[in-house]
């Protein structure tokens, strides 16, 4: 233990706890107006995101002492697994006999008491888990083999983890089936697949977006489609002031937002958009909020410290020569990465609003508690590599 803590990656570290700092702060001036709206008091938001920032490091810790084999092990790696397919299945059975518990159409959350767990972000750390393990027994066939003999290593593992998606778009959540999926792709490719079949595979995802974008807007001008609250979201992409008054206000708003913070902002807590313009502000669009009172500095601030932890998590992963380690990595910073890019995306306008947390800012107790788990794995693989250049 104490090697460990002597040993501790303050590049990784360091940018975790600024963020969830910044976040902390964050949630509480968003939040705090519409609380006071619910009938809450003005610090209930903050109060929780504190609670769950503290269980977070608590384990982050524990997955940093943890022996790093344990996560190799295949009862955990299945148990895990099993244990989210459950969680999605039991969701969906829920929805069924209890339409309630759906939010805005979908439902995504599982209540329990005063909390509310989000079986999605369990299931991006377990399929990071399990295809890290699979992938890292097969890389060597993977790359060696041809075409067809290549399909039959990786086609078991793409088999399950679509089923996983699947249970997520019966929610349903487009966005979190988004993140699974870019997350699934991204390892794919670093489990040693030919540049041949990954640009095959981007050409057809890319023509698949191309056609929907075309289908899409021509629903959206024809009056085809029909009025879901998810579709009202994916039209608004395309006609946001023209549909302002139905599924286009939240980015109507985020755009006012980051107009009216300019360069240096507004000034903390003094956000106009968060008065009752902007539903939910302290959630997905927690990032305009941060430009309207912080300003463009503020955000640069924020995508800042989230590229040094990416890119620092993937540098890791590129220097361990163990496989299992580096595919770890490789996962770990694909959930951050597709997070922060479909959030940034959604909120600038230039994705369709997906409802993805900006990680360790946004609120949410369950992104929170998994995204440290995921840095306490990191910081674990990152100490390892270090114990191995030292013995070497």
């Amino acid at each position: 233990m104490k090697i460990k803590l002597k040993n501790i990656d303050y590049w990784i570290l360091i940018p975790f706890l600024l963020l969830t700092a910044i976040g902390i702060v964050m949630v509480y001036s968003a939040s705090s107006n519409a609380a006071v709206l619910q009938g809450l008091k003005s610090t209930t938001y903050l109060k929780r995101q504190l609670l769950f920032v503290v269980m977070g490091i608590f384990l982050c810790a524990f997955f940093y002492l943890l022996k790093i084999n344990a996560l190799q092990t295949k009862f955990f790696v299945q148990f895990f697994l099993l244990s989210v397919m459950g969680l999605l299945i039991f969701l969906l059975v829920l929805k069924h006999f209890v339409p309630s518990i759906a939010v805005n159409g979908a439902a995504a959350w599982i209540p329990l008491g005063p909390i509310n767990i989000q079986p999605l972000e369990l299931a991006k750390l377990a399929l990071v888990l399990y295809l890290s393990k699979i992938y890292s027994q097969r890389m060597l066939r993977i790359r060696q083999l041809p075409f067809k003999e290549m399909m039959k290593e990786i086609l078991p593992p793409l088999i399950l983890t679509s089923f996983i998606i699947i249970l997520t778009l019966k929610q349903p959540d487009l966005g979190g089936a988004a993140s699974l999926a870019a997350i699934m792709l991204l390892m794919s490719f670093a489990s040693g697949m030919e540049l041949k079949y990954a640009f095959g595979t981007v050409l057809v995802l890319l023509s698949v977006f191309v056609g929907g974008y075309f289908w899409f807007k021509h629903q959206a001008l024809t009056g085809g489609v029909v009025s879901t609250y998810q579709m009202q979201r994916l039209l608004a992409f395309y006609h946001p002031f023209q549909l302002e008054k139905t599924g286009g206000s939240q980015l109507v708003n985020s755009y006012y937002a980051i107009n009216n913070g300019g360069l240096l902002g507004r000034g903390l807590g003094n956000s106009i958009q968060k008065l009752g313009y902007l539903p939910e502000p302290y959630t997905d669009f927690i990032l305009a909020i941060t430009s309207e009172e912080l300003g463009v500095v503020g955000v640069i601030i924020v995508l800042g410290l989230l590229f040094i932890l990416i890119a620092r998590i993937v540098y890791l992963g590129l220097r361990t020569k163990k496989v299992y380690f580096s595919l770890l990595n490789y996962g770990i910073a694909a959930i951050l990465f597709v997070q922060t890019f479909f959030n940034v995306g959604g909120v600038l306008g230039i994705l369709p609003i997906t409802g993805v947390t900006l990680p360790f800012i946004s609120y949410g107790g369950s992104s929170i508690l998994v995204l440290s788990c995921c840095i306490g794995i990191a910081l674990n693989v990152s100490v390892n590599l270090r114990k191995f250049e030292h013995l070497s």
